[in-house]
């Protein structure tokens, strides 16, 4: 019985005129993803993506998990087709179907013709589907409005599509749809969070990482390229740029008074970021910050740190608490590597007293005590670059 994957859009659907850019994306996306499952056929038809097996060494299990983190798919329905005949198709529902329905107690049975020439409206089809399924499992018990599992027969352009229940997508944009950003990734719970929610709107990830070493390992670098590479189960391919701070963090310790050390840290950190963003074409910095979190996470502290650039600031965890970070970083499979007890360079020479509610004034009067823009040319000279991609296994 020969089975296949539907991948069912979300609202790019809505897209119009341009709709076909979108699907575009999504569909060299998911042909990139799902190579590593095997050979198999992908094409659109019917506001679906068919993704068909060519031969018995595709594995449709990886093909199926791997359809469900593309973004820009909502929901991936795993089907038998059969040709568009009533026999046939009640033949296989009574052979197929009871696979997934072990354990279930009651189910519905929904018929969609969108092949108007089948013989049989869709509520014809939905009672011989049930009636089929029942034969073939007369313990189960139809119930039409809170159903444990519902049953479809979709009459399509290619031949009849019979499956139960649906594996819910990543939903969000196709990547590429709304440009690349460079996120600011630092090896905690909260920035590698900020990348998948920008990469879930369909922006392509490059990502920046500050070091301080000796101060911070080799170990923590490991960490940060770890946490990209599971990214990109989500992103595909990221470049993790790694920029030493070392030196500017020395400097102000000597220099500068300490209560603004993680603001002035931040400014050289997000001018570096901007001029990274510049060099690799990157419409935005992406940072991981969460309003008041931590003392240079306020709002005023915000500001200032803004001051330092030009270019968009897009902070996606703004408004979530740390359990929702969390929570999102278990389902992404980010968080356990993050915690691991490997510091960055934001804890490196971190302030007693940290300012909550500095003054620019203030904060640009301590930065006058150094030569901010040699500074920030002697650190970008340490910028170097690793080419993380999708596991092909």
């Amino acid at each position: 019985m020969k089975e296949v994957l539907l991948c069912k859009y979300g609202e790019l659907i809505l897209k119009g005129a341009n709709r076909s850019y979108f699907e575009g994306l999504l569909l060299k996306e998911l042909k990139t993803r799902i190579r590593r499952a095997g050979d198999f056929d992908i094409y659109k038809a019917q506001s679906t993506i068919y993704i068909e097996p060519k031969d018995d060494s595709c594995d449709l299990d990886a093909a199926l998990e791997y359809a469900t983190r593309v973004f820009g798919i909502v929901t991936v329905d795993r089907a038998c087709v059969v040709e568009k005949d009533a026999d046939a198709i009640f033949k296989a529902a009574k052979e197929y179907l009871p696979q997934f329905l072990t354990g279930v107690r009651t189910f519905k049975a929904d018929a969609r013709r969108s092949d108007k020439r089948f013989p049989m409206t869709s509520p014809e089809l939905s009672a011989h589907i049930g009636a089929a399924v029942l034969e073939a499992m007369p313990k189960l018990k139809v119930d039409l409005y809170n159903p444990e599992i519902i049953v479809r027969v979709e009459i399509r352009e290619y031949g009849a599509y019979i499956h139960a229940g649906q594996y819910k997508g990543a939903g969000g944009m196709p990547l590429g749809s709304s440009g690349k950003g460079l996120l600011l990734l630092s090896g905690g719970i909260d920035s590698p969070v900020a990348g998948f929610m920008m990469a879930k709107r369909g922006v392509v990830l490059e990502a920046l990482h500050f070091e301080s070493f000796p101060y911070t390992s080799e170990r923590a670098r490991e960490k940060v390229l770890e946490l990209a590479q599971i990214l990109c189960e989500y992103s595909t391919h990221i470049k993790v740029h790694v920029i030493s701070l070392t030196h500017i963090q020395e400097e102000l310790r000597r220099a500068c008074n300490e209560d603004y050390f993680t603001l002035l840290l931040r400014r050289y950190m997000m001018t570096l970021a901007q001029r990274t963003a510049e060099k690799y074409r990157c419409g935005a910095l992406i940072t991981g910050e969460s309003l008041a979190q931590v003392a240079s996470q306020t709002m005023a502290a915000i500001a200032v740190t803004d001051n330092a650039v030009s270019m968009p600031v897009l902070r996606p965890c703004i408004g979530l608490d740390k359990e929702e970070i969390v929570s999102i970083a278990r389902k992404i499979g980010t968080f356990e590597t993050s915690i691991q007890p490997y510091e960055d360079c934001c804890t490196v020479f971190t302030p007693r007293h940290p300012r909550t509610r500095p003054e620019l004034d203030k904060v640009l009067a301590e930065e006058a005590k150094l030569d901010f823009n040699a500074l920030c040319d002697e650190a970008f000279e340490t910028l170097n670059t690793y080419d993380i991609r999708i596991d092909e296994e």
